[in-house]
């Protein structure tokens, strides 16, 4: 079971010697490395949101295995949809599935469901796949796309990752891909992703989930990112960092209606 890619071309080069280019333009590197549990990073075009998450993935210490978590934009499929089987087509070849990693997260969590029609259009998870790559030639990933989700269903969820993450031998890092706010005016943009940065900054997934809704915060990668946020402190984390933040504007120059991007990491 194989996926060919969805936005290559269109969120990113479709060429593997422009993409490297590209990735190698948004990150650095750096000898000193976070330990991070968990992240969260943007997922827009690359022209757009690929500093910020250039920026994260540079920053972090990147394993071999990974789960990364993403919101369903299409629509399409059940509400916490896992592919277990098979391998992401990308522009330099093809990215394996954590089969393994998978399976124990399906046995691990009711919730969770066998579904590769929630990830054959979705971008958001995608767009990460070469930011891995440009710090871990080869790595193995378990795909995971969130619909709608109760706190209390985040809550079960991050708990259950945690307890199948905390008993590999090996380190996995655990992946939020969101945007945040969408289409509004830069300063109410800001002043809305604020808060919700605020709340993960405080390690409080139950602030994140409320404050987003309360406020009407247009974050699509909060179901994932509280997720993330729950399974990072059931694995320990203490603290949390913003490691970097900025709108669409920064880059068009148009502050009437942006898009936010943040990349925050749980350590």
């Amino acid at each position: 079971m194989n996926r060919n890619p969805a936005v290559a071309g269109h969120f990113y080069p479709d060429s593997t010697r422009e993409l490297d280019r590209l990735v190698r333009l948004y990150t650095r590197d750096t000898g000193e490395k976070i330990r991070a549990r968990g992240i969260v990073v943007p997922h827009a075009g690359y022209v757009y949101s690929g500093g910020v998450a250039g920026e994260v993935f540079s920053s972090v210490e990147i394993p071999d295995r990974h789960v990364i978590f993403c919101p369903n934009h299409t629509g399409v499929g059940d509400n916490a949809a896992v592919m277990s089987r098979g391998g992401w087509r990308m522009p330099w070849g093809e990215v394996p599935i954590d089969g393994e990693l998978a399976g124990r997260l399906l046995a691990a969590s009711p919730l969770l469901s066998e579904d590769a029609s929630a990830h054959r259009g979705e971008h958001s998870l995608e767009v990460q796949l070469p930011f891995l790559r440009r710090f871990r030639e080869t790595f193995r990933f378990v795909p995971v796309a969130l619909g709608r989700l109760s706190f209390a269903e985040c809550r079960t969820l991050g708990e259950a990752v945690a307890r199948v993450v905390g008993e590999e031998a090996l380190p996995v890092l655990l992946t939020a891909s969101s945007d945040m706010s969408h289409y509004e005016p830069d300063g109410l943009a800001r002043k809305k992703d604020g808060m919700a940065i605020d709340r993960m900054l405080a390690l409080d997934p139950e602030g994140l989930f409320r404050v987003v809704r309360s406020e009407r915060i247009s974050m699509c990668g909060v179901i994932p990112a509280t997720v993330v946020l729950c399974a990072s402190l059931a694995l320990g984390a203490t603290s949390a960092r913003l490691v970097k933040y900025s709108t669409s504007g920064d880059v068009s120059g148009d502050r009437g209606q942006v898009v936010g991007y943040a990349g925050l990491a749980f350590l």
